[in-house]
């Protein structure tokens, strides 16, 4: 009688925890965007008898019970740590830590992806530029460049990217970055490089695109401690760390134009530190056209950046060996637009992006 009066509190208790689990799922105010992921959250979907019948509703309504569960962060963050610590698995949904960063694995290696960003390249190489424009190209490797083989997670060969880009960009002239970085360069807990740590890289770029010039800069930090993207998305610990900028007696008078939203926007934008994704201070962040205008540059060379969101932190390092410089984001801007916008003229053209959206070239238009 005590065993089975046991066993019916036993009940009665799972009974209570599955309830008050069950009406905070109902009641509990829903978020519409995760911070800690930096994405939307599922909404709930609407009911149809055809999407009922077609399955279509239950699977979308799965995932809006998933991505608002209260208490989602502290789920997600157990079941990181029992997996990393306790089952000792290598990686946590394709993320892992390594030299005490935290890394997003990339693999395996799509040459049809890099295909399809050098044909990019070459369209507008061939349809933008002419004979009078000086044009490079080059790459940031990712953190597992530095890091996959040391901790043994699977990793492609960075060399057959950069070589089949050679073959497929031409004449323009290839910059070598991969000699000047290491994994100290990056955030521990983002995918991005530092900018207070990249000054030889943008010298190796200026240097190869003619320019030679030096720069004293002035470190200046930023309040709150910086949580990178890995850091929510992983779900695993990490301190946060310093995030700092650079300044320079030629960026006092700058003057930074979001061409997008057509509006006169600071170089450093110090308000998004606070914001969902901090990186986004420098430069404007994730917009399509962006240009700086120099009026203390030494010379009249202008310089037209394809980036991605890595140049955002080094166009400010690049202004003391040019007069303006244009930011041109083709994941948000189609390159058939871009002869609307820009002034290919007598302009030097640098392609710079990262190894992971070359080979995950499907975000360029």
């Amino acid at each position: 009688m005590k065993l089975r009066g046991k066993h019916k509190w036993i009940c009665i208790l799972f009974a209570i925890i599955v309830g008050i689990g069950f009406f905070m799922a109902v009641f509990y105010p829903k978020e519409a965007f995760s911070f800690s992921e930096r994405r939307k959250l599922a909404t709930k979907p609407n009911l149809s008898l055809e999407s009922y019948l077609n399955g279509t509703y239950m699977k979308e309504f799965e995932a809006y019970v998933v991505d608002t569960f209260p208490g989602r962060d502290v789920f997600r963050r157990g079941k990181a740590l029992w997996e990393t610590y306790f089952l000792n698995k290598k990686d946590h949904h394709k993320f892992y830590q390594a030299q005490g960063h935290l890394v997003a694995m990339d693999y395996p290696y799509h040459p049809s992806s890099v295909k399809r960003a050098s044909k990019r390249f070459s369209w507008i190489m061939k349809e933008c530029l002419n004979e009078k424009n000086q044009v490079y190209y080059s790459v940031i490797p990712d953190k597992n460049y530095f890091l996959a083989e040391k901790s043994d997670h699977l990793s492609y060969d960075y060399e057959k990217l950069v070589s089949q880009l050679k073959q497929e960009m031409g004449s323009a002239q290839y910059i070598d970055l991969f000699p000047t970085l290491s994994i100290d360069d990056y955030y521990r807990t983002d995918t991005h490089w530092r900018q207070e740590k990249i000054v030889d890289a943008s010298q190796k770029l200026l240097n190869a695109m003619g320019v030679f010039t030096s720069c004293d800069y002035e470190k200046k930090e930023v309040e709150d401690p910086f949580y990178g993207v890995y850091y929510g998305q992983s779900a695993l610990p990490s301190a946060g760390e310093q995030m700092q900028y650079l300044l320079s007696e030629e960026m006092e008078d700058v003057r930074v134009c979001d061409m997008q939203n057509q509006r006169e926007i600071p170089l450093y934008d110090l308000n998004k530190t606070k914001g969902k994704d901090p990186y986004e201070m420098f430069t404007g962040g994730s917009v399509s056209l962006v240009t700086i205008e120099n009026p203390n540059a030494n010379t009249q060379k202008k310089l037209i950046l394809f980036r991605d969101s890595f140049g955002s932190s080094i166009a400010p390092l690049l202004l003391s060996g040019y007069k303006e410089i244009t930011l041109v984001d083709i994941r948000y801007l189609s390159v058939y637009q871009l002869k609307k916008y820009i002034e290919f003229t007598d302009q030097d053209v640098l392609f710079l992006y990262s190894s992971y959206v070359l080979n995950h070239s499907e975000t360029i238009k």
